[in-house]
């Protein structure tokens, strides 16, 4: 037997709209943020690389998770080309799987807005993983002060003040450029690739960040990723290897 709907509970034209975040709850853990980095004996943060493509960002991260390894820190690395196999796939890459109509929804490129929702995405996550006390080390491009300021508000809001570190990997473009590691900057210039950062787009350099290493003629990655595991030490985020 059918039943008339209850005319209150019945959506028309003149009832407002419901928005779907009112539905959304936080829902608290048992196990707490306290509880685990107790349990691993170190502080959840985030260490936050910049800089133009073939800096050494990822170099330096690599050398940074060895080290911080070595140490027996629980760690992980997230790098930007790796994410963009999965989580930041571009539509191409989702096309294979999904429809096109959900690759040019969700896929994402490498356009001003495409870059904010990478740095968003790949933000939410480190603050995951510094949640659970691990020491994140996040290698990307990120070429915007303010996505790169609205990931410091996210994990900084999660945790506490200095749980973000942003490491300006401050290689010239020049250098860079006569790096090119992967042929990026030779298809940048003959305009093969569009919105690429230093060429045809815009870096907007940290003006503080917690770490500058500014390029040296001979520096090695594992000096530089020397200074930062320093920095960790006089934050007292990392014990000391002499105490």
């Amino acid at each position: 037997m059918s039943q008339t709907p209850d005319a209150s509970s019945t959506p028309n034209e003149s009832s407002p709209k419901r928005d779907i975040k009112d539905d959304i709850v936080w829902h608290a853990h048992t196990v707490t943020r306290e509880d685990r980095e107790a349990k691993l004996g170190q502080r959840g943060v985030v260490i936050w690389f910049t800089g133009l493509s073939g800096c050494g960002k990822s170099t330096i991260a690599n050398e940074l998770d060895r080290l911080l390894l070595d140490r027996r820190a629980a760690c992980t690395l997230l790098d930007g080309d790796n994410v963009r196999h999965g989580l930041c796939a571009p539509p191409a890459v989702l096309s294979e799987e999904h429809s096109e109509e959900f690759a040019s929804r969700f896929g994402l490129g490498f356009g001003p807005i495409d870059r904010e929702e990478n740095i968003r995405r790949i933000g939410a996550v480190t603050e995951l993983f510094a949640s659970a006390g691990v020491i994140t080390l996040a290698a990307f491009v990120s070429p915007y002060q303010r996505d790169r300021d609205r990931v410091r508000k996210t994990i900084e809001s999660s945790g506490q003040k200095g749980d973000f570190l942003e490491v300006f990997v401050d290689t010239p473009l020049e250098v860079c450029q006569q790096r090119d590691p992967k042929g990026l900057y030779q298809k940048a210039l003959a305009g093969e690739i569009k919105n690429f950062t230093g060429i045809s787009d815009p870096y907007d350099a940290p003006p503080n960040p917690e770490v500058h290493l500014k390029w040296k003629e001979g520096q090695t990655p594992h000096e530089q990723a020397s200074v930062i595991l320093q920095e960790l030490e006089n934050r007292g985020i990392l014990k000391s290897k002499r105490g």
